[in-house]
């Protein structure tokens, strides 16, 4: 029923168009066809998946020690866990409330299993790797990176001279510096600031780097945010009584995420991506784990398989950002018409 329903309505629009556009589409839809079709015979055919199928704890943990994977097993359960309740949450309003706070959780938490604590037996950083570092790395970046972004774009519209001229030339610095510049910076001078008897990993030091560069990007979608707000709103808040810290956190701050919420998925979702520049760096994420097996004899020439494989695990990560993100959306659209 579904099926002749769609296939009369696409019958419908086809014909209603003009000859160079029915011609166009048939063309187009042969060659998309033929792309799809050789795309399936050599995933199910050509390609040697043997580097895939063969390594996946690589893949996932890196060398995390095998007497201790269940931790980051449970971590990555847990995040699949709370992505099936966020986008399809129960009919109770108190687990609804409580999933922004499980989401800010997740990082810490995950931070307390993979390197150790409360009795758990330490883990060095170096054992991390895979899915599970680039993982870390982006939901600690951007935990870090929402609140330092929030405080620059308020910086950026203080009647302070000095504040505000200071925000505005670090997110203009920033923006005009390459990414893989800041993570040199980040690995390389961090130490140099830091007492001698003090040391920062080289995870904790490419968190920093990454929330440093994408707190200015956050400040831009959130300054954007506050200016759509009519400064009518701010007034009713004053005449009500309400201070100016009372006035930001009940009018400003939910409306100007509201407003930059598509802008801040993308950051999101482009600082998951941009974890594969780690792999420059000698951190062992995806990419690193990828660039160490094609260095095996074993596995030369399986370039398409590994790649491939890399490019459908960052399809889905990102994928489901954003149906997260959408679905926070619709919420919240939803919660402004009741």
């Amino acid at each position: 029923m579904i099926y002749n329903t769609f296939t009369m309505n696409y019958r419908k629009k086809f014909l209603a168009l003009s000859a160079s556009d029915k011609l166009i589409s048939i063309i187009l839809t042969i060659v998309l066809g033929y792309v799809i079709i050789e795309t399936l015979k050599w995933v199910l055919f050509v390609a040697s998946w043997e580097v895939i199928t063969g390594n996946f704890p690589l893949f996932f943990f890196g060398s995390y020690p095998k007497s201790e994977l269940w931790r980051p097993i449970l971590w990555l359960i847990l995040i699949t866990l709370l992505t099936l309740i966020t986008l399809k949450p129960p009919n109770n309003n108190s687990i609804k409330r409580s999933i922004p706070m499980a989401w800010i959780l997740m990082c810490p938490s995950g931070l307390l299993l993979l390197s150790g604590g409360l009795g758990l037996l330490q883990v060095n950083t170096s054992s991390w790797g895979g899915l599970t570092l680039t993982l870390v790395i982006t939901f600690a970046s951007c935990l870090l990176s929402l609140p330092l972004g929030i405080a620059l774009a308020l910086g950026r519209q203080s009647d302070l001279v000095l504040i505000r001229t200071s925000c505005k030339y670090y997110i203009n610095l920033m923006r005009s510096l390459p990414l893989i510049a800041v993570l040199f910076f980040g690995q390389l001078m961090i130490p140099l600031f830091l007492p001698m008897e003090f040391e920062i990993n080289r995870v904790a030091r490419a968190i920093i780097a990454f929330s440093l560069f994408c707190s200015a990007y956050v400040a831009e979608d959130v300054r954007g945010g506050i200016q759509s707000i009519p400064r009518q709103q701010v007034e009713a808040g004053m005449v009500i009584g309400l201070n100016n810290m009372q006035i930001f956190d009940s009018i400003i701050l939910p409306q100007a995420l509201r407003v930059a919420l598509p802008g801040l998925t993308n950051q999101a979702i482009g600082l998951l991506q941009n974890t594969s520049l780690m792999a420059i760096l000698g951190l062992v994420e995806l990419l690193g784990i990828s660039r160490s097996l094609l260095a095996n004899p074993d596995f030369i020439g399986k370039y398409l398989e590994v790649y491939s494989w890399l490019a459908a695990v960052y399809f889905l990560l990102c994928t489901l950002m954003a149906l997260l993100a959408g679905h926070i959306e619709s919420d919240l659209i939803g919660m402004r018409k009741r």
